[in-house]
């Protein structure tokens, strides 16, 4: 049995129990078995079974959102987040045929002479994916539509954090038979991870990186691809032509939307002098400004940590900051309300390299804020990271942003913006450095990722004998 706290009130107020390694190697079978028969179906017929979810989806709407609101303590993200999934899964219906035309080739030449080729893109059979806590919804599924709609049959192992939101997505799935032939979702913790490693063809897995290391280590020895999307520490650069109250907006909802608890949140600022005064002041009271969303979810701007630990492992930067010198200009500790953690916008200045703050992802509401003096510095400072998922950088022009945006070390650039990668999901990108490995999971490649290629060589005269390859010949 796994006890789930509420991140509310702090009470164990959720138990379930976990997957057996049996039921998943059970599960896995079931789902082999169907996958064949979804695939025959054509992309057509699939993009109209997923059409049928999408609606099935929309009829159990509030359901969803409350559970998923306990699961994670907010309630308008929540919403926007299921809201968003059948909006997801009516983009690939309408995208996938399309994309799925276009990839086999008919019978064109070889530059061997009399041989010619043709192509054929087949569905890895059974596809995986286990998923994070802090946006449930989107991260069980985000991997999951396009698997599906290439034709593998798939099983996803949401986070144990999080796990209310899966019985009335189930009963969704249940209204659309079709759907349940070949697609499960198996509860539990590490154990049935591991076991679910073992049973699929491909597996997807967004997380920490040290999970995501344990994962890759499991794949490479089950010979099967493995997709990570994993830590960052997103830097955002605010040049001397930005404006500056703008600015400061714009830093704050890229930080701390979601409390901080995304992959894509802003994570350091660097600004240039010439305007830093300014834009600390208006970022400083733009933060004092939020209110955690208490005593009730219909208020405020800052929900509860969601996993208690990660409370723990912010307050530990802060505290790092501070004992090296740092200064807390406002938040900085972590409240205990109701049972439920809570840390309001926290910005920090005086941030030195070997700060916890600015080499470890923080996955809280923090901005660390360094002022720079040239562009050249300002790239190498938000270059210095292990990580490089994302980053933002504001200007006066596109042009201006765009120009030191290419100078950095990520796999997407969020220009007079941050964290759009959060919102815009048809722009193809990679995971840099220890922030991923694997094909783009937005864009056409977040499809065309799960098919394998066969390719058909035709001789087209007489094969060669033997005697084309003697010696002396």
């Amino acid at each position: 049995m796994i006890d789930v706290r509420n991140p509310r009130t702090g009470e164990i107020d959720f138990r379930f129990d976990p997957a057996s390694p049996d039921q998943v190697v059970a599960e896995g079978r079931r789902l082999r078995a169907a996958q064949p028969e979804w695939q025959a179906m054509g992309v057509e017929g699939r993009a109209e079974v997923l059409r049928r979810w999408a609606d099935a989806i929309d009829a159990h709407m509030d359901a969803i959102v409350s559970a998923l609101s306990v699961d994670t303590g907010r309630l308008k993200i929540a919403r926007i987040e299921v809201e968003g999934l059948p909006r997801t899964i009516r983009r690939w219906a309408e995208r996938a045929p399309e994309i799925i035309s276009s990839l086999d080739a008919k019978d064109r030449p070889s530059v061997f002479p009399g041989v010619s080729i043709s192509t054929r893109h087949l569905p890895y059979a059974l596809f995986g994916a286990i998923a994070p806590w802090n946006f449930p919804v989107v991260l069980s599924t985000i991997d999951l539509i396009p698997a599906l709609m290439a034709g593998c049959a798939a099983v996803v192992k949401p986070s144990e954090v999080t796990p209310r939101f899966v019985e009335p997505l189930r009963e969704t799935v249940a209204a659309v038979p079709e759907l349940e032939r070949v697609l499960a979702f198996v509860l539990g913790g590490p154990e049935t991870g591991q076991a679910l490693i073992g049973q699929v063809d491909y597996i997807c897995f967004t997380g920490s990186v040290a999970t995501g290391r344990k994962v890759a280590e499991a794949a490479a020895r089950a010979f099967i691809p493995a997709n990570l999307e994993l830590g960052g520490k997103d830097p955002m650069i605010v040049l001397a032509s930005a404006d500056p109250i703008q600015a400061a907006k714009t830093a704050l909802r890229a930080s701390v939307v979601a409390s901080g608890q995304a992959c894509q949140s802003i994570e350091r600022v660097y600004v240039a002098r010439e305007i830093a005064e300014l834009f600390l002041a208006a970022l400083v009271h733009e933060a004092r400004a939020c209110r955690p969303n208490y005593p009730d979810t219909d208020t405020g701007e800052i929900g509860p940590f969601i996993f208690a630990r990660q409370a723990e492992v912010v307050q530990a930067q802060i505290d790092d900051a501070r004992a090296k010198g740092a200064t807390v200009l406002t938040g900085g500790t972590v409240e205990r309300l109701s049972g439920g953690l809570y840390l309001r916008p926290t910005v920090i200045t005086g941030v030195a390299p070997d700060m916890l703050v600015l080499r470890e992802e923080t996955f809280g509401p923090v901005i660390p804020v360094t002022v720079f003096d040239t562009v050249d510095e300002a790239v190498a400072l938000a270059n210095d990271s292990s990580f490089g998922l994302s980053a933002a950088v504001l200007a006066g022009s596109a042009e201006e942003a765009e120009a030191v945006g290419a100078r950095l070390e990520a796999g997407a650039v969020s220009i007079n913006d941050g964290a759009l990668t959060s919102m815009v999901g048809d722009a193809e990108k990679s995971a840099f450095k220890l922030s991923g490995i694997g094909p783009s999971r937005s864009g056409d490649a977040g499809l065309t990722r799960f098919f394998r290629t066969q390719a058909l060589i035709r001789q087209n005269g007489a094969p060669m004998a033997l005697a084309a390859f003697a010696e002396g010949g």
